[in-house]
């Protein structure tokens, strides 16, 4: 499945999401002027959703049966380092607990070269048909 497909915040981005399974979630957001604040650095708001896409993929990989998608109910970020223009970050999403109805996941985002640039935790919560 083309995650980042499904999400289309995530190609406006430029997420691609490399690995997708119920344990790991990688993916790359290629650091572009669109997406940065003064002095070339990525925005915050762009680390924060390229870590929301990753969670949300691993959160949706591991609903349990009957539901019918997954929303973010909280994020915290801490942030690291910069990312600058002409970078690319990596994101590795990885299950903190997986619940009946909720997951919380942590994703770290390093520079290629392997420099912190985030921590991020988000719990996400698992939506059923009304």
């Amino acid at each position: 499945m083309d995650f980042a497909a499904a999400m289309p915040l995530a190609g406006t981005l430029g997420v691609v999401i490399q690995e997708g399974t119920k344990d790991r979630v990688a993916g790359t957001l290629p650091v572009r002027p669109e997406i940065c604040t003064a002095g070339h650095i990525v925005h915050g708001g762009a680390i924060m959703a390229f870590a929301d896409c990753l969670g949300a993929v691993g959160a949706f990989l591991t609903l349990p049966e009957g539901a019918t998608g997954t929303t973010t109910i909280e994020s915290k970020t801490n942030f690291l380092g910069g990312g600058p223009v002409g970078s690319v970050l990596v994101g590795e999403a990885v299950p903190v607990k997986i619940g009946k109805r909720l997951s919380v996941w942590q994703t770290r985002i390093r520079t290629e070269e392997g420099a912190e640039v985030a921590l991020v935790t988000q719990t996400q919560m698992a939506l059923w048909p009304a």
